[in-house]
């Protein structure tokens, strides 16, 4: 496996950023994650439009988009395979220990592991604890995933594949990596960018092919929910068939609907 560090690629065993880098050490950095499918990556320019948009929210300088766009095409070139999941991350580079920034130039760093076709229903769990829309960071893909990896091991523990939270106004958000649509009396609604969601791509995507509507949602509007799907980049649109344990019908029409569209446009337009 060879990734890209730094301007070089490198043997994964080999590749390294110091000890002290801001992005290890407090979280500061900002992330994607990109499908490729046979050596392309889809939705490039939107990926790293949102990348440059989270740095920003960082205070961190702008990513060279040329820069990670060679960064990407040589680690797709030297790591051949059918599906992948490229991960651009991108951080405040070496800093002295503590919150504060240094002076040195930020790192870039491009991966690409194996990825599975995702199964078209999956079952999620609902959990205590709350996103925070107002926090400084809201709405930006940052390193920083610690209670992501937490309440994501609790969906594990309940044989799920992902849980979803609600803000701190008690209104449904997102899930640990991943958007989510409810369809509420035949119409398909999403939880809005104000709720402190991340503004996905494939949500976005979805949104725009499907005609959904973003709406504030109670987070008690699940149960209410006549179908539920998750949205991300590796999901693509993925039925939910369980909520904690409330068996829903998966896929259901609406669904399956989204399902097509989002699979015959997004292989009409590998860049949309």
């Amino acid at each position: 496996m060879k990734i890209w560090v730094n301007g070089s690629l490198a043997d994964g065993d080999r590749a390294a950023l110091s000890v002290l880098d801001h992005g290890l050490t407090v979280g500061d950095g900002v992330f994607e994650t990109v499908k490729t499918v046979d050596g392309r990556a889809f939705a490039l320019t939107r990926h790293l439009d949102r990348l440059t948009r989270s740095a920003r929210g960082l205070g961190l300088p702008d990513p060279d988009h040329a820069e990670v766009r060679e960064a990407c095409e040589q680690v797709l070139r030297a790591n051949p395979m059918p599906l992948g999941r490229l991960r651009i991350t991108y951080t405040g580079g070496v800093c002295p220990l503590g919150s504060e920034r240094g002076d040195q130039p930020p790192s870039l760093v491009a991966a690409l592991g194996t990825a599975k076709p995702r199964p078209d229903t999956t079952a999620v769990v609902t959990v205590p604890w709350r996103r925070n829309e107002h926090s400084a960071v809201a709405g930006l893909k940052t390193t920083s995933y610690a209670e992501n990896v937490v309440a994501l091991a609790a969906a594990h523990r309940e044989g799920a594949s992902e849980a979803l939270f609600a803000n701190t106004a008690g209104l449904l958000c997102e899930g640990t990596g991943s958007n989510v649509f409810l369809v509420l009396d035949g119409h398909l609604v999403t939880p809005t960018l104000a709720s402190g969601c991340l503004a996905g791509i494939t949500r976005q995507l979805t949104v725009d092919w499907t005609g959904a509507q973003e709406r504030d949602l109670p987070f008690e509007a699940l149960l209410d929910a006549e179908e539920v799907f998750l949205t991300s980049t590796l999901r693509d649109v993925q039925a939910v068939g369980r909520i904690d344990g409330r068996e829903l019908p998966a896929p259901g029409p609406v669904t399956l609907k989204a399902m097509a569209q989002f699979a015959e446009r997004s292989a009409d337009d590998l860049d949309p």
